[in-house]
């Protein structure tokens, strides 16, 4: 279909990845707990619970609020020590905190005017523009025997010429999966099949079968038609999520080439320099 994956996807889900956040209010963000002086607020529990380990994300809720605040308290107490340590003030520290501040800044605008920005009507126009105007796509339906070598499929072409039944041998003599259903494989459309087997259901009418052996990484084939239909496009809703992404993908691709457009961008190492053109040009 029109979805594609690549460097610009995977900037996507990078950038995706970001930090669940949760506002609160001025009056809506009660403290749970106090630790000396400090306080940990609601938001700060609930930011807590979206980050925890992987391994922890089939507790019960209740379990998983209790290990944040576990985790929270010994923040709390270790990140005091250490301010009353001085490292809060050490070029490491701030060199940290600035490459933290840049990141939350960049996943928060990504959040609130990129993601946040696309509406079902952004959704349905590209819906309609590219899944629904889409030139309709013709499918097969194929039945398939496959066995091990070119001189059994042979034999089972010179049996379907003498009238055998194809479902009845698939049944008898396939040793693929689909042989409990005749050698059923249902509708499919172009790429859903090794080329070899494409090409040559591609090429039947329906009620012909191949009268030579398709040979493909499996073994032989012999491959029927059943059926031939021209493809309805997807409803909205089931590729909603899909043009949700791609939205959001090209829009934060877009607004990238804009921003480095408009800044100037000099990288020193030359190989660093080569690499970073390569990523920029895919992701174009």
């Amino acid at each position: 279909m029109f979805f594609k994956t690549g460097i610009a996807g995977l900037v996507l889900a990078a950038a995706m990845g970001v930090q669940v956040s949760t506002a609160y209010a001025a009056g809506d963000d009660p403290v749970v707990a106090k630790v000396g002086d400090m306080e940990i607020h609601e938001s700060e529990l609930a930011l807590g619970v979206a980050n925890l380990d992987p391994q922890l994300a089939n507790l019960p809720p209740e379990q998983k609020r209790i290990a944040a605040l576990s985790a929270a308290i010994d923040v709390k107490v270790v990140a005091a020590l250490a301010a009353s340590e001085g490292l809060a003030d050490t070029p490491d520290f701030k060199s940290r905190m600035q490459f933290l501040r840049e990141h939350e800044l960049h996943n928060t605008y990504f959040r609130t005017n990129i993601v946040g920005d696309v509406s079902d009507e952004d959704i349905k126009a590209r819906y309609d523009k590219e899944v629904a105007a889409a030139p309709a796509e013709t499918e097969v339906h194929a039945r398939h025997i496959l066995v091990k070598t070119e001189d059994e499929a042979k034999a089972i072409i010179a049996e379907l010429d003498k009238g055998a039944d194809f479902v009845t041998l698939a049944k008898e003599k396939s040793t693929g999966p689909s042989k409990d259903d005749g050698g059923d494989l249902g509708y499919f459309g172009p790429g859903r099949m090794v080329q070899p087997f494409e090409e040559a259901a591609f090429a039947l009418n329906p009620g012909e079968y191949t009268k030579t052996p398709v040979q493909t990484q499996f073994g032989f084939h012999v491959i029927k038609v059943e059926d031939k239909r021209e493809a309805a496009p997807p409803p909205l809703d089931q590729v909603k999520d899909q043009i949700r992404q791609l939205i959001v993908r090209d829009r934060y691709v877009d607004l990238l080439k804009k921003l480095k457009s408009e800044t100037t961008i000099d990288i020193k190492d030359e190989d660093l320099k080569k690499g970073y053109d390569e990523v920029t040009k895919a992701q174009q």
